[in-house]
């Protein structure tokens, strides 16, 4: 059973830092792209940054500026989302996905507040 469970948020000040961590277990790590979306108040579901399994690539919004930054740790099938620089239009859900062939597993999701 596919499994991904998502840490790390919080309510941090503008101009903070925060990183999410995602925890995956029933799937092969590396075989997979996994990455984060996130979904503000009121508004759609967006990708924010992927990582590919078949050679590590990576992946960003364009409205992140620079500002994320996605790794995995594939000993401990952990996957992170540092966010610096953090903006009040940061906050939102973050979720962890897992996209297995024709398949899209989600985590619970991780709530993060940034205050202006």
């Amino acid at each position: 059973e596919v499994q991904l469970v998502e840490s790390g948020g919080g309510l941090v000040q503008a101009g903070g830092s925060l990183r999410l961590s995602c925890v995956a277990s029933g799937f092969t790590f590396d075989d997979y792209r996994i990455g984060w979306f996130r979904q503000a108040p009121g508004k759609e579901r967006e990708g924010v940054s992927c990582i590919s399994g078949s050679d590590g690539s990576t992946d960003y919004a364009d409205s992140l500026s620079g500002r994320f930054s996605i790794s995995r740790d594939s000993a401990k099938n952990l996957l992170y989302l540092q966010m610096i620089s953090l903006k009040p239009e940061d906050t939102g859900v973050y979720y962890c996905y897992a996209a297995i062939g024709s398949d899209t597993y989600w985590g619970q999701g991780t709530q993060v507040t940034v205050s202006s």
